[in-house]
């Protein structure tokens, strides 16, 4: 019987998006299913009784009515988590230590991204442009970002990172601290300088605030219309593709053959050939043009950035990270995912769960609590770290 060969770069493109359906799927669907059996215990209780009241509707009803939007909400953010932490995890696989200046590096792609567009709102392009215009000045946004992201991180990595190259490991940990700081106020600096503002809106412009409607289904009686705003479209969509170029990059080229070599090897890849320096430095090109341009994505979404914009989602980018496996790239992209299904999903119900004891502000805590029990019961992280992944 005849083995049918699959060419290793249509693996690398399929292989990633069957990852991302089953990891959205399957983390949807348990999200889901929590949150349905807690409302059905919860029925009967004073949350059910005050949302009759005040809604008219039990909780199991309204559990189920807002559980669509709900994991929309999750995936868009998931997915954005998960482009950031790609870059944490790429540092990791090959240097073994952790970017916190990747943060930093998301910010400046924003600020990068979003001056781009005022700039063109102030010569009247924005205004002007067809729907189609519109996505091709976003593009160009998001290439703006990556460049100045890109450029940001090879800078770190030549100047603070490789002269602390053989030193003990926490000693570029705390030069990755120092460097975050800088480039903070470096943001600040050149804003202050050329704009006197460190608050930057993003531009109102095509039809990315437009809602699509995707489906209406009925609880009870009631019918509930589903939609999903254009930007979200757009921000999941980016991201898939920037994850699958980089699983593409990582395991169907040359480049990335010498980047798993790096990584599973310094001195023995270096012996082989491989220009280890030129090999760390597109590692840091690539994880920050990954977190420009989620930058730009984030700032599409929340639309308002400032110089401290990347403080937290870095940090939950960082969280998901080492929730599915610090230096696995799968691992990062299940890690996003569960985080921002967690946030949604905490973000939506504490509220109504607790009768107004905890807001969506708590939902911080439970994404940090669960991620301390990953790691008490399970330090590796979810899919844990494989060498064969490792970059």
């Amino acid at each position: 019987m005849r083995t049918v060969q699959v060419p290793v770069a249509v693996r690398e493109i399929v292989r990633p998006l069957v990852r991302m359906t089953i990891f959205v799927v399957g983390a949807g669907a348990v999200f889901s299913a929590v949150m349905i059996l807690l409302a059905a215990l919860f029925r009967g209780s004073g949350a059910d009784k005050l949302l009759l009241e005040n809604q008219g509707v039990g909780i199991l009803s309204y559990t189920i009515s807002i559980l669509p939007q709900v994991l929309i909400d999750g995936v868009t953010l998931g997915f954005v988590y998960a482009a950031i932490a790609l870059g944490y995890t790429m540092v990791y696989g090959v240097l073994e230590f952790i970017n916190f200046a990747h943060s930093e590096i998301f910010a400046i792609g924003a600020f990068a991204g979003v001056e781009f567009l005022i700039f063109m709102d102030k010569l009247g392009i924005l205004a002007k442009a067809s729907i189609f215009t519109s996505y091709i000045l976003l593009l160009m946004s998001v290439l703006a970002g990556m460049m100045a992201s890109g450029t940001a991180a090879v800078i770190v990595e030549r100047t603070a990172y490789r002269p602390l190259r053989s030193a003990p490991r926490l000693v570029p940990l705390i030069s990755a601290i120092g460097v975050s700081f800088i480039l903070q106020d470096l943001i600040r600096l050149v804003e202050s300088l050329t704009t006197g503002q460190f608050h930057r809106i993003f531009p109102t412009f095509g039809n990315f605030d437009d809602r699509v409607p995707l489906f209406t289904f009925k609880v009870g009686q009631e019918p509930i219309d589903v939609d999903i705003q254009v930007k979200s479209i757009v921000v999941i969509g980016a991201a898939v593709a920037m994850l699958v170029g980089l699983n593409y990059i990582v395991n169907a080229t040359r480049i990335g053959k010498a980047i798993r070599a790096v990584a599973q090897d310094r001195n023995t890849a270096g012996l082989m050939g491989v220009y280890v320096n030129g090999v760390i430095s597109f590692t840091f090109l690539l994880g920050g043009a990954l977190g420009g341009a989620a930058g730009v994505l984030y700032a599409l979404k929340f639309t308002r950035i400032d110089p401290f914009i990347g403080f937290f989602p870095g940090l939950k980018a960082f969280t998901a990270a080492v929730l599915g496996g610090i230096g696995n790239l799968t691992g990062a992209l299940l890690g996003g995912i569960v985080l921002g299904m967690l946030e949604s999903f905490a973000g939506a119900y504490l509220t109504t769960f607790t009768m107004g004891a905890m807001g969506a502000e708590y939902k911080d805590i439970l994404a940090f609590a669960i991620l301390i029990l990953v790691l008490i019961f399970r330090p590796s992280g979810l899919l844990g770290e494989q060498v064969s992944q490792k970059a």
